[in-house]
């Protein structure tokens, strides 16, 4: 995933990524939908019961993915179905990679065509023996970087981090927000500074403006709740690639 980001970012491209929660009805159709768009990478979420940082979207659209029976196994057994031509991200707890193991854990990403993967729960600090192991299955584990990170942990964080650096746009819970945080610049700003990795900011991004202005720091933005309402509306795949397109091209105009 990182090179792939890379040469995009390197080709003068700002990056975007689209968040569609796995195992939700008709994800596999918005995933499509979101890559033909111009989503430059997708992030899977796998559904779970007791969300840290999910806001109300997509802890609704998980929910409602359980209920219908989602699993991580159904949902990471449909990913190598998918035809997108871009890299695929897990999203989900810590908890799903510690029981299993890390090494089975790490394995089964990599059979089932997962090229990195987001543990928001598992702190720099503790996650050593993840990344090992998903290091040597060939899983990039993407760190999160929050407005609260100091400034004498971050290059630590920032060289942790494969696939992209993820700045949190805010403290919170992720979702759509009226206006964007000063927290969202300053965060990619403060990871700029100490690393060549590209930087996708997320969490609060509302609108393809939003999008624009984070842009103006960060090397992209990673838009969810925007997507899942998509979903949960009934909009569809046709609404997912629509919103996607909007974002896409607002990155291009600049």
């Amino acid at each position: 995933m990182e090179k792939f980001l890379r040469d995009r970012r390197d080709g003068g491209a700002k990056l975007l990524v689209a968040y569609i929660t796995g195992g939700y009805e008709g994800w596999e159709a918005a995933v499509e939908s979101a890559a033909a768009a111009g989503a430059d990478a997708i992030e899977i979420g796998i559904p779970f019961s007791d969300p840290v940082m999910d806001g109300p979207v997509i802890q609704q659209a998980s929910q409602a993915a359980l209920e219908t029976g989602a699993t991580p196994a159904s949902v990471l057994a449909a990913v190598p179905d998918l035809d997108t031509g871009v890299p695929h991200a897990v999203m989900t707890y810590y908890n799903l990679a510690h029981h299993p193991g890390h090494e089975r854990f790490a394995a089964t990403l990599a059979n089932s065509a997962i090229d990195a993967a987001i543990l928001p729960d598992l702190p720099l600090v503790e996650s050593g023996p993840w990344r090992e192991a998903a290091a040597n299955a060939g899983i990039e584990t993407i760190m999160l970087a929050a407005p609260t990170t100091p400034d004498h942990r971050l290059p630590e964080l920032c060289e942790a981090s494969k696939g992209f650096v993820y700045a949190v746009g805010l403290l919170g819970v992720t979702g759509e927000r009226a206006a964007l945080a000063a927290t969202a610049t300053e965060i990619a700003k403060r990871c700029k500074e100490v690393t060549d990795k590209p930087v996708l900011t997320g969490v609060g991004i509302g609108s393809p403006e939003q999008a624009v202005e984070a842009s103006s720091v960060a090397d992209g933005v990673i838009i969810g709740s925007a997507v899942v309402r998509r979903l949960l509306d009934g909009s569809g795949a046709e609404g997912v690639g629509d919103l996607v397109a909007a974002y896409r091209a607002a990155l291009d105009a600049g």
